[in-house]
């Protein structure tokens, strides 16, 4: 990952670097990884963001074709 500095602004070639970390999910993995997580957590914490992904798709289908 590389942030260009222009004119000498660090501060917001820092702002582009933590929105970049953000957008990979960088922050979201260092906060899962400072703890040990068992692995049925693990499966049990990826099936609810799963049925919550399909949810969300479901109810953009549902505005998208209904539009009621």
């Amino acid at each position: 990952m590389q942030i260009l500095v222009r004119d000498n602004n660090v501060d917001q070639a820092l702002r582009a670097l933590k929105k970049k970390l953000q957008r990979e999910g960088v922050y979201r993995e260092m906060k899962l990884r400072r703890h040990f997580e068992k692995p049925s957590e693990k499966r049990a914490r990826e099936k609810a963001a799963a049925v919550r992904r399909a949810r969300k798709m479901e109810r953009k289908r549902e505005e998208r074709d209904g539009g009621k």
